[in-house]
């Protein structure tokens, strides 16, 4: 916003004040904040603090700052952030004015609105159209950003540009926001006659139906009778670069369509630069925000008094803005219900912030809260709790110190090894395969380790279990080429130790903590391949994995008979024995109401669970080729 020349005459406070302190930290002279609201001074000259009145009135988080100046204009403190509309009526933005660039000038004027709609599962796609509406003011446009969930499709008749970022979820499947909206699209009929579109398409190429939804948005964009102003791109994994490519390609010529909806393709090499020349508005500052409707919420939250030794949980009821993240719910509870509520605070990447939201664990400063709740109305439920791998020190606020010790005494230094590679000096650069390189950043990955050990089932019964976020560095540090032999060696046989990769207990728990979590449970199985490998499957642990798999492969299916003499071998079998376990199974029971013996087979051998594998030696089942190939293709083992 380009601040005005005259002077300051009037200021006010509109609906929606936070009582934040901001604008009387800045000017008290002329704000005051009370308990609900903020007043301004009485009898006070606004013209006399008018560079302050309107650096509060910037600095307002909320936008509720209002001053006139003395040609009469008012002036918000910035521009409006994109917000998900419920209406299907579209107002007409006001003309932005361009002062100096010729053809330009007549294509500024009228509607410059640009609609963004995403289609997301994970959030990429709806962070990529909150970008695209930060960098459409560098154009001349007003960016607003519409969820597909509950969007109005026949709204699209009246919009002049449209872009589209949609992900695709499972097998060329439509993201779940997107699903409703596009079976809409697809029967619609040709009500696009003066629409301008343009789709990035997110995917994964290890999928067959590489970024089938996007395509599919393209196709029904067309059919609808939309021009397409630029041409589909489709990304991967990595999709930074091509969609910030496809990004200004598309902005640039859909800033070109003029109020009355027609593209002036001859000014668009004139709007890229206009745009490039003007960049640093649009790239600076903070990524544009969805706005989303309130939700009303009843939030639980546990609270512990080191003190006393109390614990217990507070509920209270409250309506929140669903783009809020749940660090903003926080800090709304702490000012408005409870002082004493203790949490970590700080930005919203900060690690060490964690808590578990309705199970889930999450940092709370990037965790909106219509993605935690599903039930968007009312009675919508939603519980914090500290994170459970850690004792706690005060409410949600724990104590890291068994983490950091796990994390001082895994030696997180690198060791390198002798690397090819040219000599700058005395200093040597070692080269890397792009692959492994990728890999290696993609499995490191991980917003929050402190997090990511709590992930584990295992770790709040097992202080000594070093967890999946030590292994995870452990093991990557060990996968990188230019570590040390010695190093690498060294790592291996710290995660072969009692409370290394063997104490975990369940992957599935690691999994489900969202892509972190994938990728943790990735190398949690990966490091313990490797360890099993590398004691040669000695002990009961490795054992039982080796003659588990043998038996399989052998025939088709297990044998729990002789899995169980195998694993314990002569002397573990003497010793169950002796213990009177045999004795028991002996004496016990088949499924089936059969005595135990089983045609004398107990005489002849100590069975393991006798009665669920009567053979001695199994037979191979049909088709046995093909679970060998199987095993061959999954475990490289054998």
């Amino acid at each position: 916003m380009v601040k005005p020349m005259s002077t300051v005459t009037k200021v006010w406070i509109d609906e929606g004040c936070i009582t934040c302190d901001a604008c009387e930290n800045i000017v008290p002279e002329v704000f005051s904040v009370q308990d609900d609201t903020c007043v301004i001074v009485d009898g006070v000259n606004p013209s006399e603090w008018a560079d302050d009145i309107i650096e509060a009135a910037e600095g307002c988080p909320v936008d509720v700052i209002m001053y006139e100046v003395s040609g009469g204009a008012e002036e918000p403190a910035e521009a409006e952030a994109p917000q998900v509309e419920e209406a299907p009526a579209v107002q007409a933005a006001p003309p932005v004015a361009v002062a100096g660039d010729g053809e330009l000038d007549g294509l500024m004027a009228g509607d410059r609105d640009l609609h963004i709609l995403f289609g997301s599962q994970s959030g990429n796609a709806e962070g990529l159209c909150a970008l695209i509406a930060k960098r459409a003011a560098d154009y001349g446009l007003v960016g607003h950003v519409h969820d597909m969930d509950g969007f109005d499709l026949g709204s699209l008749s009246g919009m002049k540009r449209v872009l589209i970022a949609c992900s695709t979820w499972g097998e060329g499947e439509q993201p779940d926001n997107a699903e409703a909206l596009f079976q809409a699209a697809s029967g619609a009929g040709k009500i696009l006659s003066n629409t301008h579109f343009s789709v990035c398409a997110l995917g994964d190429t290890g999928y067959e139906f590489f970024c089938q939804s996007g395509k599919e948005w393209d196709e029904v964009l067309e059919t609808m009778g939309g021009t397409r102003i630029f041409d589909r791109v489709d990304c991967d994994v990595d999709y930074d670069a091509p969609a910030a490519t496809w990004m200004l390609e598309a902005l640039s010529r859909i800033a070109c369509v003029d109020d009355s909806g027609t593209f002036n393709e001859e000014l668009v090499e004139q709007m890229a630069q206009y745009a490039a020349g003007d960049a640093a508005s649009g790239a600076s500052g903070d990524v544009a925000t969805v706005v989303m409707p309130e939700i009303q919420l009843e939030v639980t939250v546990f609270r512990y008094d080191a003190d006393s030794g109390e614990q217990g949980l507070d509920t209270w009821a409250c309506k929140v803005p669903g783009h809020y993240s749940v660090m903003d719910l926080l800090r709304s509870l702490k000012a408005t219900q409870d002082g004493s509520l203790t949490f970590r605070d700080g930005a919203e990447n900060d690690p060490t912030t964690g808590v578990c939201i309705n199970g889930r664990l999450v940092l709370p400063g990037l965790t909106r809260l219509c993605d935690v709740v599903r039930d968007k109305g009312a009675g919508a439920i939603l519980r914090i709790e500290p994170v459970a791998a850690y004792d706690v020190i005060r409410d949600l606020v724990v104590d890291y110190s068994s983490f950091d010790k796990h994390r001082a005494n895994s030696k997180p230094w690198f060791v390198s090894g002798h690397r090819e590679g040219s000599y700058v000096g005395k200093v040597v650069m070692g080269t890397m395969d792009t692959v492994v390189a990728s890999e290696l950043h993609k499995s490191n990955d991980i917003a929050s380790p402190q997090l990511l050990h709590a992930a584990s089932d295992a770790t709040p019964h097992n202080r000594a279990y070093i967890g999946p976020a030590m292994i995870t560095h452990l093991w990557n540090r060990s996968c990188d080429p230019r570590i040390s032999d010695k190093s690498r060696t060294a790592i291996i046989e710290s995660l072969a130790a009692a409370n290394g990769v063997k104490a975990e207990t369940d992957l599935a728990s690691i999994h489900r903590q969202g892509t972190m979590g994938a990728n943790a449970a990735k190398s949690v199985l990966e490091a313990k391949t490797a360890v099993l490998a590398h004691d040669g499957y000695n002990g009961r642990h490795g054992k039982h994995v080796w003659w588990y798999t043998w038996s399989i492969k052998s025939s088709g299916k297990v044998n729990e008979t002789t899995l169980y003499r195998t694993v314990l071998g002569p002397i573990g079998l003497l010793s169950n024995a002796l213990s009177g376990v045999s004795a028991r199974m002996i004496g016990g029971f088949t499924r089936t109401g059969r005595p135990m013996f089983n045609e004398m087979l107990g005489m002849v051998a100590p069975p393991a669970g006798i009665g669920k594998m009567p053979k001695q030696f199994n037979s191979a089942v049909t088709n046995h080729h093909e679970v060998v190939s199987i095993f061959n293709e999954m475990d490289g083992r054998f």
